[in-house]
């Protein structure tokens, strides 16, 4: 398996997912609020996702800036689901919510593929 195989954008997806998602989905509905509920490890956790799989050279700038940001939205959309599901009256709101958590995924993620970039810069393995 190469450097460049799509397991690898599957894999940090998956654990810049979880790192995201578990400190949120915790929270009891009413200490949600966005985006002040994203904070912390989990968008740590998105940008070192992104860092890595850029210095890595397993992919383009783009395609992993939106792969590792894709997983702040996805995250909120679980919650949203589950709670839609216990509460048909929750989330009224659910098309703001994606929108702040596409942006604050995006924000995270730009700052660690820059990152990733700049380190990718200074070894040998380009991604193809």
């Amino acid at each position: 398996m190469t450097r460049a195989h799509p397991f690898w954008l599957v894999l940090g997806f998956a654990i810049a997912l979880i790192g995201v998602g578990f400190p949120y989905w915790r929270l009891p509905y009413r200490e949600i609020g966005l985006p002040d509920s994203l904070y912390g490890p989990g968008l740590v956790a998105v940008a070192v996702v992104a860092l890595m799989l850029r210095a890595f050279g397993t992919a383009r700038f783009w395609k992993v800036w939106l792969i590792a940001a894709a997983a702040v939205p996805v995250a909120v959309l679980l919650r949203v689901a589950v709670d839609v599901a216990r509460d048909p009256t929750s989330h009224n709101l659910w098309p703001l919510e994606l929108a702040i958590a596409a942006a604050v995924g995006l924000a995270a993620a730009l700052a660690g593929t820059a990152l990733g970039s700049l380190l990718l810069l200074r070894s040998s393995r380009r991604p193809p």
